[in-house]
């Protein structure tokens, strides 16, 4: 019998979890990933204001992950043949699937991230006046459930462009901003305030045009830079490009490269990055790895990219989304998304209970 291939995948993040799941019993997989767990990542926000909720959205790797091997370390570098981790071990490998997205900075374990969600829960319920740096999807989405769940809690965001959640239309910008107005949120667009002078013992902000603004606590939810700087003196550092992407062909393969593939917010897929798009590309490349490893004469799958479209979560029942068809806000997008989050679905998706 032969020698099953090696497939390594970098990054447990949601790409990387469903390539796992998808291969672990095609061949013999190792999952490199910093922590000993998975987390839904558009479930966070609902979990600071209700901490129970990340015990169905935060699990271990080891729950769907039946076969194969977890190596809890970061990857630091890679060859044509391995990869080689922060703690000096080089990982063997016939396909390599690179979904490290963005930088990680939360703990290790399960258990000190539920902690965390308590500690975070704890900070808003303490507050009177809540300041929000960030007004994208996550800025957006934290600032509707703090004042959701805590309808009397003084909530501002501070948002450097003159827009909200500018990775959709100006449609679905207008609408968040009408809704959270209507919620008493106060909204300062063209602002900035400047990250390195931030202190959780100041309770004082100052913004790039001099407005000073107190708040009891704050929360930064401005974008995540691309975790690929591990490979900018690895043999891939050509495939990097500007932004710290890498660059794919239409297979989500390395361009030049036949048996290494990017998956998820680092592939430099021209498309809103968004988790069910990055479950679209495990699918794309397990898929395609099976194909390699049995030979098949069929064509590798190619993946096209999405639309611009998606939702936006307004607290517990609202949600406003941009969809192909035009650009609406209410309980039906809420009903969609919002209630849930997904959670369940996601959950399925890589073989647990809902």
């Amino acid at each position: 019998m032969a020698e099953a291939k090696r497939v390594v995948v970098v990054g447990g993040g949601v790409a990387g979890a469903h390539v796992v799941k998808i291969l672990q019993l095609d061949a013999a997989v190792t999952l490199i990933d910093p922590k000993d767990y998975f987390e839904i990542p558009w479930a966070m926000l609902r979990s600071m204001v209700e901490p129970s909720f990340a015990e169905r959205s935060v699990f271990d790797h080891k729950d769907y992950m039946h076969s194969g091997r977890l190596v809890k370390s970061s990857a630091v570098n890679a060859t044509d043949t391995h990869v080689v981790t922060a703690l000096g071990e080089h990982i063997p490998y016939d396909y390599l699937v690179i979904g490290t997205g963005g930088k990680f900075n939360g703990p290790s374990t399960k258990q000190e991230r539920l902690k965390q969600f308590e500690a975070e829960h704890e900070k808003i319920k303490n507050a009177s006046r809540i300041l929000i740096i960030g007004g994208g999807p996550t800025g957006v989405e934290l600032a509707a459930e703090i004042k959701v769940d805590f309808p009397d809690k003084k909530v501002i965001i501070i948002h450097a462009s003159h827009r909200l959640i500018n990775f959709l239309g100006e449609k679905a910008s207008q609408k968040a901003l009408d809704w959270l107005v209507s919620k008493k949120i106060e909204v300062h667009l063209n602002e900035r305030i400047d990250l390195e002078s931030l202190s959780e013992s100041n309770n004082t902000y100052t913004t790039s045009s001099g407005m000073t603004i107190s708040a009891d606590c704050h929360f930064v939810c401005v974008g995540n830079r691309v975790a690929s700087s591990w490979l900018q003196e690895s043999v891939f550092k050509d495939s990097v490009d500007k932004d710290g992407h890498l660059k794919v062909d239409d297979c989500l393969r390395l361009k030049g490269k036949t048996n290494v593939f990017a998956v998820g917010d680092i592939a430099d897929v021209k498309e809103i990055k968004q988790g069910f798009l990055a479950e679209r590309h495990a699918t794309v490349v397990a898929g395609n790895i099976k194909k390699l490893i049995l030979n098949s004469k069929h064509k590798l799958t190619t993946y096209k990219a999405a639309s611009a479209m998606g939702m936006v979560s307004l607290g517990r029942n609202v949600a406003v989304a941009q969809l192909p068809f035009g650009t609406t806000i209410g309980c039906i997008p809420g009903r969609i998304k919002s209630r849930d989050l997904f959670v369940g679905k996601t959950r399925k998706g890589l073989g647990l209970t809902p």
